[in-house]
């Protein structure tokens, strides 16, 4: 079996989601935010084929969190820079044997246990990144790399055809992953949208995040 590590990047709660702020109040981002993170890591540590967890923030109370779900943190310091982030944290991995690391934002309000272990087969062999994108083919929404450090990361606008590029460059073998619970990631109010009206909630009357579904 492949010994592969998640990295989870998370903002400041009180910081996330800000491009929601004009359907948002600060709380129901918050909120927002913090369920989809508890999310994210229930679904990662029922994953058998999950070595480990990462979760890499400035936020002490998210790294907190994370390690009452008993998985590893790394404290970001200085200037906030997700792909330098990702680099080190991907670096402290990699020192330690493991084949792959595979990076799940926190936003992926309904990412399932199937899609991470579809991801880790398509992603099996070594020199193979899998990619998986948003509904819009703009963002990267999951990324494995195997073998740690194969690829630079290249999180931002865009950042989809960039690890493509990227991945090609390295002469890797590229393997794409679609489907429609990971290609929707909460950034946008049009996003918010589609997913009121995935579980059946036309106004933001209550908190959107006590909707998430629950990881087998």
């Amino acid at each position: 079996m492949m010994n592969i590590w998640a990295i989870v990047p998370i903002k400041p709660f009180n910081r996330a989601k800000s491009r929601l702020a004009k359907v948002l109040p600060p709380e129901q981002r918050e909120s927002l935010a913090e369920r989809m993170f508890r999310h994210t890591l229930e679904v990662l540590i029922s994953v058998r084929q999950i070595a480990g967890v990462m979760v890499i923030s400035r936020d002490h109370g998210a790294l907190a969190m994370a390690r009452d779900y008993g998985v590893h943190t790394v404290q970001e310091s200085g200037a906030p820079e997700l792909n330098a982030a990702l680099l080190r944290a991907s670096q402290v991995i990699g020192s330690h044997g493991v084949d792959g690391v595979f990076v799940l934002p926190a936003d992926i309000p309904f990412v399932a246990a199937e899609d991470i272990q579809e991801i880790l087969h398509l992603g099996r062999y070594n020199t193979t990144v899998v990619l998986a994108p948003d509904a819009r083919d703009e963002g990267t929404n999951a990324l494995l790399v195997n073998p740690p450090g194969y690829i630079p990361f290249a999180f931002g606008g865009c950042s989809f055809r960039r690890h493509m590029m990227l991945a090609e460059e390295a002469g890797a073998t590229v393997k794409i992953y679609r489907s429609d619970r990971i290609g929707l990631d909460i950034d946008t109010p049009d996003d918010l949208e589609t997913y009121y009206r995935l579980i059946g909630q036309t106004t933001p009357q209550e908190d959107p995040a006590d909707e998430l579904p629950v990881a087998d």
